[in-house]
């Protein structure tokens, strides 16, 4: 019904932000990945939305990406998981780094998010193969993902936090070897 709102962004309270559209606020809640990269306060901001009707509730799901919606999308038809766990899925973890551990069958990845335990994470495994983005699993790839996991697993080590690191990854150059990567990322993240 409500598939897309733009107005000012007036509150932001995590998860859950206001946004004024023409006299009338709306409150939207977001993953954190969409919560970083939301304009300031008083900017305009347009978000794609997912709206929910219960028998208690009326509740409004706001995305900055086709993706990240449509991979909401896809979570909450599975059975088990409503929209706080798809938000929470979607917090702890990108679209590209869900798609990935899909792929991979990684359910060590999904056990990480609050509120998935081992059943929950098979389950996610199970139910979204196959229909998350592009299949990661493909040789060339798979060598190009291993190299950057590997980039961002070593940051984190060194104590940088995980959005930090993916930050860094992108301003380096596609095809990059592990240890250029983490001298180059290194030499980014210290400007």
């Amino acid at each position: 019904m409500i598939g897309r709102i733009t107005g000012t962004l007036v509150e932001k309270s995590p998860p859950q932000i206001l946004v004024d559209v023409g006299g009338i606020g709306y409150e939207v809640d977001v993953p954190m990945n969409t919560f970083y990269n939301l304009p300031g306060l008083g900017e305009r901001v347009t978000l794609l939305t997912h709206f929910v009707v219960r028998e208690d509730a009326q509740l409004l799901y706001g995305f900055l990406t086709q993706e990240e919606r449509a991979t909401f999308r896809e979570l909450v038809k599975i059975s088990g998981v409503g929209p706080r766990t798809a938000l929470s899925i979607l917090s702890g973890l990108s679209v590209a780094d869900l798609s990935q551990a899909v792929s991979r069958q990684e359910a060590s990845r999904l056990v990480k998010v609050p509120g998935i335990g081992k059943k929950t994470a098979e389950r996610l495994l199970l139910e979204l193969k196959g229909k998350l983005g592009p299949d990661l699993a493909l040789p060339a790839a798979s060598a190009a993902s291993d190299a950057q996991a590997d980039i961002v697993q070593a940051l984190v080590a060194l104590g940088y936090n995980e959005r930090d690191a993916n930050a860094a990854l992108k301003a380096l150059p596609p095809g990059v070897a592990v240890s250029e990567g983490i001298k180059l990322a290194l030499k980014a993240l210290s400007r």
